[in-house]
């Protein structure tokens, strides 16, 4: 197994959602939906820092949260709606953190 096998639900998540980000710009409502799980996450996953900011997350400790989150959709067979429910934002909201803290390295196309 090679090393790059524990990023590959990052790389994923990230290469599916990140689209979404575009979105922001017209769907206020999604954008504050996506910041609060984008908060919870972080209080979830992180320790604050000091003067109380936000630590970014270990991407071990990301990588076994989003793997479960996407187990507990498969038990459920979630399927993506066309708008946005829980698990959008949440996923969102993990594409979010993987881009901003640079968590996975850049995709080289081949």
């Amino acid at each position: 197994m090679s090393s790059a096998a524990p990023l590959t639900p990052l790389v994923e998540i990230a290469r599916t959602y990140a689209p979404r980000f575009a979105e922001f710009a017209f769907e206020p409502a999604f954008t504050a939906a996506v910041d609060q799980h984008v908060a919870e996450l972080r209080d979830r996953l992180t320790v604050g820092g000091p003067g109380l900011v936000p630590l970014p997350p270990d991407r071990e400790t990301l990588t076994d949260y989003a793997l479960g989150f996407l187990d507990g959709l498969a038990e459920t067979d979630w399927a993506e709606p066309v708008g946005h429910d829980y698990a959008v934002c949440r996923l969102t909201a993990i594409t979010w953190l993987i881009h901003h803290h640079a968590l996975i390295p850049p995709q080289r196309d081949h």
